[in-house]
């Protein structure tokens, strides 16, 4: 037991060696041109066959990259199989529970996504424990990659379900919707799913003694914090709504609201509408963003080592 409390921990991230530079850029660059190639090509050819392929590029190559990122930057002495089994493993376990729960356990309602938030934070840190508890580490670096990992991993698999939607319409299949869509969620991934579920990691992995996660009041709080973000992010377009109609709607566009009718919004509305759902989109960012830096700033050492030792064979 002597060994086991002097062993020190591991504070600062493990040092990439200069002979081998940083590969995100590299697999971002290559993987935007051949998505750029591939929805080129689908555009002039109008082949339905290359759809699945842009919908899997353009899904998986900014939580890739920046999963790629992180692992390089702050965990390389993890092991990429422990990284690959977090993004894959956890991302798509997170989006069966997801799935399910959402399912049976929510309807419309003006809470609806506050039900959301908790669900999905809940499967996406339940993933993240199952494909970590045999990994004998602990502390916030750790938790952080670990966690914007399976975020990645999740936000990876549910935008290729929402771009295999945006390519359905009417008409027939809809290759402008599906590249509007893969765009605006690639610009958004990193201060979303990936984004909240690092601060849920990094809290859980910052709390975890002797091998075992600890389901503490930082670990509880940290929850239902990420599950307010990510509730008014999904509510934001409602939000956004709401305060145009509080603030410019007629008298006409009431009494045809009263009547049951969804009135047509004037010009200077639409642009209302947009501002107030971006800047609300960004609200939200920087708060996950600031909240990320004030726990990064006030992680101190601890005794508790980083790394733990395997259990003593009994004779």
């Amino acid at each position: 037991m002597s060994g086991y409390r002097h062993t020190p921990r591991t504070s600062a991230p493990p040092a990439r060696s200069a002979a081998r530079p940083a590969q995100w850029p590299r697999i971002f660059l290559v993987g935007a041109l051949l998505w750029i190639a591939t929805v080129a090509v689908t555009f002039l050819t109008g082949n339905s066959n290359l759809v699945p392929t842009v919908v899997l590029l353009g899904s998986f190559l900014v939580p890739a990259t920046v999963t790629v990122w992180a692992y390089e930057r702050y965990a390389a002495d993890l092991g990429a199989d422990r990284i690959f089994a977090c993004f894959g493993i956890g991302g798509v376990i997170g989006v069966l529970g997801a799935s399910v729960l959402e399912t049976y356990l929510l309807s419309p309602s003006v809470w609806m996504y506050v039900g959301v938030g908790l669900i999905e934070e809940a499967v996406k840190l339940g993933a993240l424990i199952m494909v970590s508890r045999r990994l004998r580490v602990s502390g916030l670096r750790y938790g952080l990659v670990l966690g914007a990992t399976v975020g990645a991993g999740f936000a990876a698999f549910e935008s290729a379900g929402y771009a295999f939607n945006a390519v359905l319409s009417i008409q027939g299949l809809s290759l402008r919707n599906l590249v509007e869509t893969e765009i605006l969620r690639g610009v958004l991934a990193p201060v979303g799913h990936i984004l909240w579920t690092a601060i849920l990691g990094g809290v859980l992995f910052r709390e975890r003694r002797a091998g075992r996660f600890r389901f503490t009041t930082p670990v509880a709080l940290t929850y239902l914090g990420v599950a307010l973000l990510h509730a008014l992010w999904d509510s934001m377009s409602g939000i956004a709504v709401w305060l145009v109609a509080k603030t410019t709607a007629a008298d006409w566009q009431r009494a045809l609201f009263d009547l049951g009718y969804i009135p047509a919004p004037t010009g200077e509305q639409a642009h209302l509408y947009t501002l107030y759902d971006t800047a609300g989109l960004v609200a939200v960012s920087l708060g996950g963003l600031l909240w990320l830096r004030l726990l990064v700033r006030s992680e101190r050492p601890s005794p508790i080592p980083a790394q733990y030792p395997a259990a003593p064979t009994r004779g």
